[in-house]
C-alpha cells in the first residue's frame, strides 16, 4: 500500500526506471495506458492504476520509485 509523504502519480522518468524504456517510450506507454483508461490529456495516471494495467505489484513499484 502507498504510505503518507509518497507521491501517487506516475511520470515517464519512472517508467524509464521501472521498464528501461527511453523518455520518448515511457510517455508513449503513459499515453497508451490513459487511453486505454478513457482519461482526457490533462488527467494524470496513478501508480495504482500503472500496476493494474501493468501486472505489476506496487511494492514493487514504489521501491524502484523511491529507491
Amino acid at each position: 500500500m502507498i504510505t503518507r509523504g509518497t507521491r501517487v502519480c506516475i511520470y515517464p522518468k519512472d517508467v524509464q526506471c521501472i521498464m528501461g524504456k527511453e523518455y520518448p517510450q515511457a510517455r508513449l506507454y503513459l499515453l497508451k495506458i490513459k487511453k486505454h483508461l478513457n482519461k482526457e490529456s490533462h488527467q494524470l495516471i496513478s501508480i495504482e492504476e500503472f500496476c493494474e494495467y501493468t501486472g505489476l505489484k506496487i511494492e514493487h513499484v514504489v521501491r524502484c520509485i523511491i529507491g
